[in-house]
């Protein structure tokens, strides 16, 4: 299907083949070389008209360049090119992706991080081939099914890193038709658990069967689900060369599930048009097809409906007939009766997966051969559903904690992080001035989003995400809006507006849809211009676990919501513990606070003497108040360089000069900010000791404040000091 034949845009003897490897004839045909590039499975070829030497090939693995005629050829490691098969997750936390891509691993990736990205290091191979359906043990993360084509199936253990073959037929058919196999098993054929019994792992080929110990036996629970059209079973290929790799088998189950809300509700269909259920377990089958379905649908993916008892999608396509309209059926009555549910889909855009969103009844989500679409409906009406994915195949969709997750053919997996906007909006959104939709929990862990990351996945947002409507924007250029975190008391925490003076209180927005992402910190220290600190933060600490509220207004008008924030379920920590890391770091920042603001307060006193003790230096008059202004400015350098070393102008001066009592106490936000842990006792005891240092520091200076100044000011204001002096002129 790849085995394409290119010319040589300047020199009519060159031709190119390609295939798993490409070919190079120098003589017209007559003879070829093979040639490698970094991937394999080559599609196409594209050569540059006015130079023959600038070559782009593209392959399963993405594209690679040559500027020397396929001497040398670029990596495809720098794009996401991977075409991806069906996805599963587990209930790891963070819960992993789990996909299947072709002419290459399968892949592990977790969904999230604690870091700016989702990077090589976060995922990892598992088990099966290329193009497995793959199945994650319910009671064990680290036990993972993978399937692949020829009915290959292994279990991995990933705390191990054993695999077993655990095929349900061990029988190697490479070659051979399907005509005189036992089972026969699709390229692309379905496991997974029942969702009633974690022991139970189906797998299916023209029959399902079923093993209750890991693939050490199988049982055989259905007749054969397909057409078994003998007429479709032979060889294929011919009549000079022929190709049976597996992914030419016919008459196969090609979607299965067991319904997650009724245990012994199975379902399948087949590559060959057929739609089979069993409501017990799999003792007795009826065939339950939609009859105005057209014949030999492929049934791409079955989706049970998650509020209607017996009720079912279904995705089904016919491209292979030439036919590339889109298939979605539904039914409400254990396939009694199906509806046809395409309006609204684009009439060449054929369907490949449909998915039912679990938290609102008739919410749907469909993928196509290019692109997605949405349905807020039960799929009545569908509208264009691709926000910032590429028009690209989708093979595969899951939700997951309120994530949509969708698998493509050549765009790798993309995520939307939070569906709540979805499951909320509604009439009352769009005939809003304003709305604020209420926020999904959020768990109380790191992460942030790195957009300009080449090499790497965009990360969930880490913090509380809040979607808000704004239908105009407002005719007064001078309205403020404002987005505010509160307590559960009402308390203020953080307020962001649009008036802000601060960059990290700016609140941007725009007409229509807007998103915030408030990083659920409390207000961060007190810093000052040209502040160099090393190692030591002045982040505020993160809210604790619990109810808060979220409220915007603009204008006049206000809404409010509330939000939770949860805590991390890896953590061991108490709420005590929480407590306790809150109430340090808030101590912390109040203490480094008002030191900092000693010091900006020394700056702009010392800013204030200057220019008076300049004009003073030469006057006898005013030696007194000279040497006033002096000794407070002496004192107050003693202070500001006992809290602060005055010396670091830039980073890496602290290696030179000693940091000082601000930078060793806000080391400590730093410290106790790591994870969710109760201080230790001896920071506890670093936090006092440096706290009163502080402090005689501090009273130093209030002293000063109070008594010094006021009694300087008091002199000055005796000794008639000219505030403003002009130079005398002739009249």
């Amino acid at each position: 299907y790849y085995s394409r034949i290119y010319a040589d845009t300047q020199d009519e003897e060159v031709v190119y083949v390609m295939n798993v490897r490409y070919h190079r004839s120098t003589d017209g045909g007559k003879t070829f070389k093979p040639y490698s590039a970094p991937h394999g499975d080559h599609h196409d070829l594209w050569i540059a008209p006015e130079d023959n030497q600038r070559m782009i090939i593209g392959d399963d693995g993405g594209a690679q360049i040559s500027f020397d005629r396929g001497e040398n050829w670029s990596t495809y490691h720098n794009q996401p090119t991977a075409q991806f098969y069906r996805l599963t997750t587990d209930n790891h936390f963070p819960y992993r992706i789990y996909s299947a891509q072709q002419d290459n691993s399968t892949v592990r990736i977790l969904h999230r991080t604690e870091s700016g990205t989702i990077s090589e290091r976060d995922w990892e191979s598992t088990a099966g081939g290329e193009s497995a359906h793959i199945a994650v043990d319910p009671m064990d993360d680290e036990i993972v099914y993978g399937g692949s084509y020829g009915g290959f199936l292994t279990r991995k253990n990933h705390r191990t890193g054993e695999s077993q073959a655990v095929n349900v037929w061990p029988d190697n058919p490479m070659g051979h038709g399907a005509e005189g196999m036992k089972y026969r098993f699709q390229w692309n054929f379905p496991i997974f658990f029942s969702p009633h019994d974690p022991k139970k792992l189906y797998a299916a080929s023209n029959h399902l069967h079923v093993t209750y110990n890991g693939g050490q036996s199988w049982e055989l629970i259905s007749p054969d689900l397909t057409r078994n059209d003998s007429t479709r079973l032979t060889p294929s290929g011919g009549p000079i060369t022929k190709d049976n790799t597996g992914v030419e088998y016919y008459c196969t189950i090609f979607a299965a599930t067991e319904s997650p809300y009724e245990e012994g509700l199975l379902w399948t269909g087949s590559d060959d048009g057929l739609v089979h259920l069993s409501r017990d377990g799999g003792k007795s089958w009826k065939n339950v097809t939609p009859p105005n379905m057209p014949e030999w649908m492929m049934i791409n993916s079955i989706e049970p409906d998650p509020f209607t008892p017996g009720g079912a999608y279904i995705a089904g396509a016919r491209y292979k007939m030439g036919d590339f309209r889109p298939y979605l059926y539904k039914t409400k009555d254990y396939g009694q009766n199906w509806q046809l549910i395409v309006n609204g889909i684009e009439k060449e855009h054929f369907t490949r997966v449909v998915r039912a969103d679990p938290q609102r009844q008739g919410l749907l989500y469909a993928g196509t051969e290019t692109g997605m679409y949405l349905s807020f409906d039960d799929g009545a009406s569908w509208s264009a559903f691709q926000l910032n994915l590429p028009i690209v195949p989708v093979t595969d969709l899951a939700v997951k904690n309120d994530n949509l997750i969708a698998a493509t053919q050549g765009r790798g997996i993309w995520i939307i992080d939070d569906l709540t906007p979805l499951h909320q909006l509604n009439e009352q959104v769009e005939k809003s001035g304003l709305f604020l939709y209420q926020p999904a929990d959020s768990y109380r862990i790191d992460g942030a989003q790195n957009p300009k990351a080449k090499n790497a996945g965009m990360n969930h947002p880490g913090g509380v995400a809040a979607y808000y409507y704004i239908k105009n924007m407002p005719e007064d250029t001078s309205t403020l809006i404002t987005l505010s975190f509160h307590e559960e008391d009402g308390q203020l925490i953080r307020e962001f507006s649009t008036q802000a003076k601060e960059k990290e209180n700016k609140l941007e927005f725009k007409e229509g849809a807007n998103r915030f992402v408030w990083d659920m910190r409390y207000p961060k220290g007190k810093d000052f211009e040209g502040m160099v600190l090393w190692w030591a933060g002045l982040n505020g600490p993160k809210a604790k676990p619990g109810s808060y509220r979220i409220k915007l207004t603009m204008g006049s008008e206000e809404m409010e919501q509330p939000f939770r924030i949860v805590k991390d379920p890896r953590s061991r920590s108490t709420e005590e513990d929480l407590q306790a890391q809150f109430t340090f770091m808030l101590e912390v920042n109040k203490k480094v606070s008002e030191a900092h603001q000693a010091i900006v307060d020394i700056r702009e006193v010392r800013k204030q003497l200057q220019p008076f003790t300049s004009r003073w230096k030469e006057d006898d008059d005013k030696k007194e108040l000279l040497a006033k202004a002096q000794a407070i400015d002496s004192v107050m350098t003693i202070v500001e360089n006992e809290l602060y070393q005055a010396k670091n102008q830039s980073s890496q001066d602290p290696l030179n000069y000693p940091i000082k009592l601000t930078n060793k106490l806000a080391h400590l936000n730093s410290l106790t900010g790591i994870g969710d842990f109760r201080p230790t006792e001896q920071a506890e005891q670093a936090r006092q000791a440096l706290t009163k240092e502080v402090d005689e520091q501090l009273a130093v200076f209030y002293q000063l404040k109070k008594v010094d100044i006021p009694a300087f000011n008091a002199m000055v204001k005796e000794a008639a000091v000219d505030v403003i002096l002009l130079r005398e002129t002739d009249e």
